[in-house]
């Protein structure tokens, strides 16, 4: 498909993309899509009519959050979304030839402040990657049994901190918590010295289900909204001490960091992808009985304060062995309800080689093998003042969807 509206060679917000976010030029948030580099400000079209054939609740597009938007349901938002791709096809001239709406509407993607997309009331935080697992339980336990005897048969997953999800660009101060050396009598307290990202995707709940109640993993994908990339950080040293018997906490919540745009389930629909086999075979409630992974490239890249860049992860979403709809289902079998605008993450995505590694725990096996910087210097871990970049797209058969970035500058403990 192409758009009157230019959008340039490898751009992740194509025709096929027309994704949702919250954003502001004049200080008020409110719903906006993106075409190329532009971002377009959809209370505006709402307001000239150009969603008149759609059923769409006065003002709804001028919100700060989506959650009302995406709770009217698929067949509304689909419906928007297919409107917009008909406003911005090359041969329709209902925008593109009402000069004073595109001058209301339409603003450089730089002249954006972007916002949550969401209000996100819980959010939950799986561990879902096979090689993650094993490479964690190899450096932490035993080689040889580095999968805990039930990860095999549950999406493993807790419950995080909701409040503190931020959207990119905004800066995180390194953590502060409890450590103990090995070799140590007790624990000091002090700023993490092991802070490390986490390269994750999440995806946003689009339809609750009431307590009680269940979601199978047939209709998981009709409760699933989008998806956003999500960088879950982790302060290495406070986890180690702090999480038996209960898990992460205060190595956990003190931040993570999404990109700003939710690509819809339906734009990832062509890619589709099979998940990894699953032995042994899973319980009956777990089974799916089509694919319900996606071919979703990642990658992850630091900058230092000195402005040097380095890549030092390349992952595909494709390697999940558990995927978003047995998630969801697991998550609901007992009677949990979910609500419209929860997130859910899919734990730390690790391919099967080193460079696919999605943490630094992984990519230098827990800074025995320091990554080389172009500015000469190296990194074990996170350093105050680096920049952890985070990349999303898919593309297959000449289709290119992609989520943008997220970015989060690390500043000094306070």
């Amino acid at each position: 498909m192409s758009s009157w509206i230019e959008i340039p060679a490898n751009s992740d917000f194509t025709l096929d993309n027309i994704p949702f976010g919250i954003g502001s030029t004049n200080g008020k948030p409110r719903a906006a899509t993106r075409i190329g580099d532009k971002v377009i400000d959809l209370d505006a079209l709402q307001a000239a009519g150009l969603f008149a054939s759609i059923n769409l609740p006065d003002g709804i597009f001028s919100n700060k959050v989506l959650n009302d938007f995406i709770e009217l349901g698929k067949p509304i938002t689909n419906a928007v979304r297919t409107r917009l791709q008909e406003l911005f096809a090359a041969d329709n001239g209902e925008f593109r030839d009402n000069e004073a709406l595109r001058v209301d509407a339409i603003r450089n993607a730089k002249e954006v402040q972007m916002h949550m997309p969401v209000r996100v009331g819980d959010y939950t935080d799986f561990y879902s990657s096979r090689e993650h697992a094993t490479n964690v339980g190899t450096m932490f336990r035993d080689p040889n049994n580095a999968l805990l005897p039930n990860w095999l048969h549950i999406p493993v997953g807790y419950h995080g901190r909701a409040s503190s999800i931020v959207i990119s660009g905004t800066p995180l101060h390194r953590p502060k918590g409890q450590t103990k050396a090995d070799d140590a009598d007790a624990p000091t307290f002090g700023p993490s010295r092991l802070l490390d990202f986490e390269l994750e995707m999440a995806f946003v709940v689009g339809k609750s289900n009431a307590l009680g109640t269940s979601v199978s993993v047939e209709d998981a994908e009709e409760h699933i909204f989008g998806m956003v990339i999500f960088n879950d950080w982790s302060a290495r040293d406070i986890q180690k001490w702090e999480y038996v018997p209960l898990g992460p906490f205060l190595a956990k919540n003190f931040g993570s960091s999404i990109s700003p745009w939710i690509v819809t389930m339906e734009a990832l629909a062509p890619f589709r992808s099979a998940s990894p086999k699953q032995e042994p075979k899973v319980l009956p409630y777990l089974e799916m009985k089509k694919d319900h992974n996606f071919d979703i490239s990642l990658e992850a890249i630091i900058e230092t304060e000195s402005g040097a860049l380095k890549t030092v992860s390349n992952s595909n979403f494709r390697h999940m062995y558990w995927s978003m709809a047995q998630q969801l289902a697991h998550h609901t079998v007992n009677g949990c309800n979910m609500n419209v605008g929860d997130m859910c993450a899919s734990g730390t995505i690790s391919g099967p080689t080193p460079d696919s590694y999605g943490s630094m725990l992984e990519l230098t096996w827990r800074g025995t093998k320091p990554i080389a910087m172009p500015d000469g210097s190296e990194r074990k871990f996170i350093q105050d003042g680096d920049s952890v970049i985070m990349k999303a797209f898919c593309e297959k058969d000449g289709k290119r969807v992609g989520f943008g970035e997220v970015k989060t500058k690390i500043l000094p403990a306070v």
